[in-house]
């Protein structure tokens, strides 16, 4: 049959690529998160103060904006203290939370002291709290490549999330510089950071 329709050649193709960049990415998922863990806990905390001073300069005054930030997990640089910058400086923090496999994330308004709960992986987040916009999201990445695709964990949340908002955020990708990809073989779903901070 296959010999014969170029269709069901050209079809079977297309599943055999897709499950190639599939395997791909997993394998690359799971060496840079392996990477970045290897990094001692002094030398993450270093660089993470390097991110918090970019993004000072990078998403501008945030007095009266929302920035959407994150519980780091996994070893992604821990921003929280840069949490309290935003806030000192008139800033709202939102946390993102999980709804539902394969849903946009809502974001929820938070303060430090403000109780959380254990989301998907044990993320805290917000325990109570209406959905907002925010005006710019900071968006961890496990890898990146060099015309800003972001390599997150393979839910697709971030993605899913951008795409359906009604008005586009600053977009902020941040990572260690050794999330440095050639190319993510972006597929159609991928949505491109507006920039990217690594240390």
């Amino acid at each position: 049959m296959h010999e014969l329709d170029p269709a069901f050649r050209a079809e079977t193709e297309d599943r055999q690529a897709a499950y190639d960049v599939s395997h791909w990415r997993k394998t690359q998922r799971e060496r840079l998160i392996a990477e970045r863990r290897a990094i001692p806990a002094e030398e993450r905390t270093r660089l993470a103060g390097l991110i918090a001073d970019r993004l000072d300069k990078e998403a501008g005054d945030p007095n009266g904006r929302i920035v959407s930030l994150y519980w780091p997990f996994r070893g992604e640089p821990d921003l929280r203290p840069w949490m309290q910058r935003v806030i000192d400086r008139g800033g709202r923090i939102t946390l993102p939370v999980v709804v539902a496999k394969g849903e946009p994330l809502e974001f929820r308004l938070w303060s430090p002291g403000e109780k959380l709960e254990r989301g998907i992986w044990n993320i805290p987040v917000p325990a109570a709290g209406e959905p907002v916009s925010p005006d710019i999201v900071i968006s961890p990445l496990v890898g990146v490549d060099a015309e800003r695709y972001r390599l997150g964990y393979g839910g697709g949340f971030y993605d899913r999330t951008l795409t359906a908002m009604a008005t586009g955020p600053l977009v902020l990708g941040v990572g260690y510089a050794c999330a440095r990809l050639a190319t993510i073989y972006p597929q159609w779903h991928d949505v491109r950071m507006d920039r990217i901070i690594l240390a």
